[in-house]
């Protein structure tokens, strides 16, 4: 007989039996549910006159201090709603992606970019509640994959700025990190123009015709916090760890891909950076794909699927030498990586404890950014190890062989992603905006829900509460 979480792959009939069709759910979606989703290395070493590796040293720092931003905008977005915190996060991101454009030393530069990942750690976790929560369930699976590849457009918006304006400003990275400032900013104003989540709303007019106090409401989401971590301490250590495996899996197969096709397979920069574009594209298409997929196969079982499909395609990755083979290998790794991650918002919202749904996807999914961040050191210092052959110019030379490097650590990460999301949880469909709020009594149980009575009964209990002094005197 097989075990319960293999059985348990595939959504069972009843729950894709209650899920309306996907174009009548798209009919039904309002203008303010729709904005309240969207709302969710060369130069360097030249600059700084540093190796690749002292440089990837900036990306583990980044990533290093991520997490503690997921707690701090975590927390604030679960006790205060998501509309502001999200804002605060952005414009902090703004104000560091400014001054990191301004920075003179290398020192200053890892000291901004530290700073950076605390501000860069929050995004994640409140645009992926603020998106999710806010759209019906059937629209949840492809809504996963559109945002999460967020990331993948930005990686593009990125490269393009790169291959474009960089070369042809005198102040040349520089005015990428400027650029990125501003579209910060842009997505900030954005968001303060946009209302508050209905979810947030509907619980702090429930706690307002009960007459709670903001500093009651601060106790109570403090002892829900501690109580959501004694019932779901062995979730978070799970969660930690599929996040760690995905987060080798981006970055592994990310950032150090275009020094990888500079340094070991002597195409151009221009053209490592066309090739990265390339794989963005893919990245798009894959998690959109895998999105849609996942709300008919199961979350689970749509990422087992892409994982697989990394595994097919790492040949094509590592072992041509041309630029057109090694641009289509980029676009069909990236298809495979981003697919899979393209359902990670989804899972992970839906298999949160439902209260606590900004703090902790956030936290896990930056956990795992942090134990997964000397991914590119590590490929930087096997690369300084294992070296091959090349013809540059006519002549012979060594160089580091990344792609041997890379191709060893993302087999060896794909094993182990298909092995921690199998043995998982999964909560397809789970309507975890009915859920009440964290600075609610109980929130930290599975099944508090609120009903819609819930704030007309609670008027009806602070009018007749009201009235009773008037009834006594009579």
């Amino acid at each position: 007989m097989a075990p319960y979480f293999l059985k348990n792959l595939v959504p069972r009939k009843e729950q894709r039996a209650e899920a309306r069709p996907l174009l009548e759910v798209l009919r039904e979606v309002t203008w303010v549910q729709w904005a309240l989703f969207f709302s969710g290395i060369t130069e360097l070493q030249t600059q700084f006159n540093k190796p690749t590796h002292d440089i990837t040293t900036a990306i583990t720092l980044t990533l290093l201090f991520r997490s503690v931003g997921a707690v701090i905008f975590g927390i604030l977005s679960d006790r205060f709603g998501r509309k502001w915190p999200l804002v605060g996060n952005l414009v902090l991101c703004a104000v560091l992606q400014l001054g990191g454009g301004f920075v003179q030393t290398f020192k200053q530069f890892l000291a901004c970019r530290s700073l950076f990942g605390i501000a860069m750690g929050g995004i994640w976790g409140l645009a992926a509640a603020t998106s999710l929560e806010n759209l019906p369930v059937e629209m949840r699976g492809i809504a996963s994959g559109v945002l999460q590849q967020g990331y993948a457009v930005g990686y593009l918006l990125a490269a393009c700025i790169n291959l474009t304006l960089v070369p042809d400003t005198p102040t040349t990275w520089r005015s990428l990190f400027w650029t990125a400032a501003g579209m910060s900013l842009f997505a900030a104003a954005l968001r303060a123009v946009l209302p508050e989540s209905e979810v947030f709303l509907r619980a702090k007019a429930i706690e307002k015709a009960k007459g709670t106090s903001t500093g009651h409401k601060t106790k109570v989401f403090i002892k829900e916090t501690g109580e959501m971590l004694k019932r779901h301490w062995l979730l978070c250590i799970y969660a930690v760890l599929l996040m760690t495996g995905f987060n080798f899996l981006s970055h592994g197969s990310q950032d150090l891909y275009p020094t990888y096709l500079h340094a070991s397979k002597n195409i151009s920069t221009h053209n490592a950076t066309i090739a990265t574009i390339i794989g963005n594209c893919g990245a798009i298409a894959g998690g959109v794909v895998a999105g849609y997929i996942s709300q008919y196969l199961g979350r689970r079982l749509t990422i087992v699927v892409f994982v697989c499909l990394i595994g097919a395609f790492i040949p094509l990755w590592i072992l041509p030498n041309t630029f057109g083979a090694l641009a289509a290998g980029a676009f069909c790794i990236q298809f495979g990586v981003q697919g899979a991650w393209g359902v990670i918002p989804i899972q992970l919202a839906e298999m949160s404890p439902p209260a606590f749904r900004a703090t902790f996807p956030g936290v896990a999914y930056q956990l795992g950014n942090m134990v997964s961040s000397a991914a590119s050191q590590i490929e930087a210092t096997g690369g300084d190890h294992l070296k091959t052959n090349i013809i540059v110019n006519g002549v012979l030379t060594k160089v580091p062989d990344y792609a041997t490097v890379q191709g060893i650590l993302i087999g060896v990460v794909s094993a182990f992603v298909i092995f921690i999301t199998i043995i998982g949880p999964e909560k397809h469909g789970a309507h975890f905006e009915k859920h009440r709020t964290a600075f609610e009594e109980g929130a930290a149980r599975g099944d508090a829900l609120f009903e819609d009575e819930d704030l007309e009964e609670r008027r009806g209990e602070s009018l007749e509460e009201k009235e009773k002094p008037s009834v006594d005197k009579v």
